[in-house]
């Protein structure tokens, strides 16, 4: 193993113990919370929606998220382990037979919806 891969996993290590919450998959609902700097004014913006892909590259992982904005469809890509990403909510976990959700993107209203995995808690 070279210095490159020893340092990234490192780097991923101490990344993944400061945000935690990042184990989604495809089909997943999720609330991404990123930080926004217009001029001097910093802010959070939520951007909320279904993840149709997930790209697993070590640091240059990413993600895309897409949702329904006034009718039209926005999809936006995030890298997983930006400093920009505050925290990643997971709202709902989605049961796919799929990696890739591309097929959603001709696909609108009760058609484009998807199954619900239900999870139980252990006690």
């Amino acid at each position: 193993m070279n210095l490159i891969s020893i340092l990234e996993k490192e780097e991923i290590i101490r990344l993944y113990n400061e945000k935690k919450n990042m184990e989604f998959s495809p089909g997943d609902t999720v609330a991404v919370s990123v930080n926004v700097v217009e001029g001097a004014r910093k802010r959070v913006q939520i951007y909320e929606g279904v993840v149709i892909a997930k790209r697993n590259r070590g640091l240059n992982s990413s993600f895309i998220v897409r949702k329904i904005s006034s009718g039209e469809s926005v999809e936006r890509t995030f890298q997983l382990y930006s400093p920009q990403i505050e925290s990643i909510e997971i709202k709902r976990f989605g049961s796919v037979r799929r990696a890739k959700l591309y097929y959603l993107r001709s696909r609108s209203g009760r058609s484009a919806r998807i199954k619900e995995k239900l999870i139980s808690k252990k006690i």
